[in-house]
C-alpha cells in the first residue's frame, strides 16, 4: 500500500489539490469572514502565477527534491529516525506518525527564522505584503524563499531519516493546511475553538497576516498548533478583532504591488 502512494504521490497530491481549492473557494464565496478590499481577479492572477513560476525554478534548480533525499537516506539507513527504528521499540506506523510531527516542528522553525534575520524577511514578507488573505495567499513565496525552504527540508529530513511515505504525507498535508488555514472562511466559534487544538485555523493564522508588528510575530505554525503555545508565540485573536484588522504590511501597499514583476523585486527594495 505505501509503495503504491509513493508511486502515485503526485497524482494524489494534485488530486487533493485541486479539491481542496475548489472547496475553499466555494466556501469563501458563500460565506467569507471578511470583505476583500482588492479585486479578486487581480489578486489571484498574479498570486497563481507566482505558484507557477515557483514550481518551474524548482525544476530548473533542484533536480534533487525533499522525496529525493527521503529515497537516499532510506537506503543509506541515515538519521535520528532510523536509530529509533532498528530498536524495534516501535512499530511503523508510530515511526511515521513521529516523522511528520517532526517535520512540521522544523517548519516552525524555519518560519521563525525567516522573521527573525533581517536577509530572510526581506524574502518572505512578499507573503506578507498581501492585502488580503485567502486560500491563495498560502501559494504566494517568493522563488528564492522557495528554493531556500526546499534546501532547509532536504537537510532536515537527511538529519532526521525520515522515511519516503512520511514526506509524502507531510508535503500533502502541509500543502493542505496552508490552504485551509489561510483560507476566508467564516468557521463557527465554538468550531474554531476545539479545532485549533488540533489544527491551525484560519481564525489563528490570520493573526498572524496583521500589519500590527507585534501581531505578525505570533501564530507561526502552519499545520499543528501546538508549537505556538509551547515557545510562547500564541495569540488566540488579533487586537482589534477579525473585522477591523488590517492585513498586510504598513510598506508595499500599492495596487502596483500586485503586478508579479513588483512582487519579484521587493526583497531588493528598501522599505
Amino acid at each position: 500500500m505505501s509503495d503504491w502512494f509513493i508511486i502515485n504521490s503526485n497524482a494524489l497530491r494534485l488530486g487533493a489539490f485541486i479539491g481542496l481549492f475548489i472547496l475553499l473557494a466555494v466556501w469563501e464565496h458563500y460565506q467569507p469572514k471578511r470583505p476583500l478590499s482588492v479585486s479578486k481577479l487581480q489578486r489571484w492572477g498574479n498570486n497563481i502565477a507566482m505558484v507557477m513560476l515557483n514550481n518551474l525554478t524548482l525544476k530548473l534548480l533542484m533536480p534533487f527534491l525533499a522525496i529525493d533525499a527521503a529515497l537516499y537516506v532510506q537506503q543509506q539507513q541515515w538519521g535520528l529516525v532510523s536509530l529509533i527504528a532498528d530498536t524495534d521499540l516501535m512499530t511503523s506506523s508510530f515511526i511515521v506518525i513521529l516523522a511528520v510531527i517532526l517535520l512540521d516542528a522544523a517548519i516552525y522553525f524555519q518560519h521563525r527564522l525567516f522573521h527573525k534575520v533581517p536577509v530572510l524577511w526581506r524574502l518572505h514578507r512578499m507573503h506578507h505584503s498581501d492585502l488580503d488573505i485567502d486560500l491563495t495567499t498560502a501559494i504566494r513565496f517568493h522563488p528564492i524563499e522557495i528554493v531556500l525552504s526546499m534546501l532547509i527540508k532536504i537537510t532536515v529530513i537527511i538529519a532526521l531519516g525520515v522515511p519516503v511515505i512520511a514526506v509524502v504525507l507531510f508535503e500533502m498535508l502541509l500543502n493542505l493546511t496552508a490552504m485551509f488555514n489561510h483560507s476566508n472562511i467564516r468557521l463557527p466559534i465554538k468550531v474554531d475553538h476545539y479545532l485549533r487544538y488540533l489544527l491551525v485555523t484560519p481564525d489563528m493564522h490570520r493573526v498572524h497576516h496583521s500589519i500590527n508588528g507585534r501581531e505578525t510575530n505570533r501564530n507561526f505554525g502552519f499545520c499543528l498548533p501546538w508549537w505556538d503555545r509551547l515557545f510562547g508565540s500564541y495569540q488566540a485573536q488579533p487586537t482589534l478583532g477579525h473585522q477591523k484588522m488590517q492585513i498586510g504590511l504598513p510598506y508595499f501597499r500599492d495596487a502596483k504591488e500586485y503586478q508579479i514583476q513588483n512582487m519579484l523585486t521587493q526583497p531588493f527594495r528598501n522599505k
